[in-house]
């Protein structure tokens, strides 16, 4: 007696847990769970890659400040040297209906494809 009484109680627990993991299971998986949990990955994905462009961009400028202390660029410049000068190719002609502004309007450089499947 007390033998099926001891695999009956069993048996519904087992049961009962069953059908409580199903459920669980099963509310995981509605289409508004699934969409709360991907939300929430890309949430948590987005925060790490934040934080590594931050630790990049540190890393970046300390970087750079070691080149620059090993090249001497932050030394100071000396007046005596002759200046380089810096070349810049401008157009032949300015942009825009005043054509009086050549010092303020921004200029387009002459281009010539040779690239036969671009739209003509």
């Amino acid at each position: 007696m007390f033998r099926r009484t001891f695999w009956f109680t069993a048996g519904a627990a087992a049961g009962v847990w069953a059908t409580t993991k199903v459920n669980r299971k099963l509310k995981q998986l509605t289409p508004e769970s699934l969409a709360a949990q991907a939300a929430d990955r890309a949430i948590e994905t987005g925060h790490k890659l934040k934080d590594f462009a931050l630790d990049v961009r540190e890393s970046m400028v300390r970087r750079e400040a070691e080149l620059g202390e090993a090249l001497g660029l932050a030394a100071p410049v000396d007046r005596d040297l002759p200046v380089r000068p810096h070349y810049v190719v401008e157009a032949s002609e300015p942009v825009g209906p005043d054509r009086a502004l050549k010092a303020t309007a921004h200029r387009k450089l002459p281009y010539t494809s040779y690239n036969r499947n671009e739209d003509h």
